[in-house]
């Protein structure tokens, strides 16, 4: 599906993606990430749901977001919570949604001047 990009290339928005891709700002993505509007984007080492462990959403404390969006992939699957238990003791708030729906709801969120960070899992 492709996106259109407002005028705006300060923040990093998802421009276009697929069922093994993701493109912030034209620039394709063929593993999972992390990104946020106004920092680099991270290279997320995590390659299937069933392989997720508490230390891979580690990273999102560090970057402290108010809200995470975790893509989970081309269906909806739920973390589970003892995976995501860390963000919640940091007042974090996590959203899962598949993966369309995540670069869609981070790019409206993001033009929204929240502070997001979105999760994508694109499994190898």
């Amino acid at each position: 599906m492709k996106l259109h990009q407002e005028a705006s290339g300060a923040l990093n928005t998802i421009t276009s993606y697929g069922a093994d891709y993701v493109a912030i700002n034209l620039q394709r993505h063929e593993g999972s990430i992390i990104v946020m509007p106004e920092t680099p984007v991270i290279a997320w080492p995590v390659s299937s749901f069933e392989a997720l462990t508490p230390e891979d959403f580690d990273a999102l404390i560090a970057i402290a977001p108010e809200v995470v969006v975790f893509g989970s992939g081309a269906r909806l699957r739920f973390p589970h919570p003892r995976l995501i238990a860390k963000l919640s003791q940091q007042r974090i708030g996590v959203e899962t949604m598949d993966f369309g729906a995540a670069c869609r709801t981070y790019n409206i969120l993001m033009s929204e001047g929240r502070r997001v960070a979105v999760a994508l899992l694109i499994e190898t």
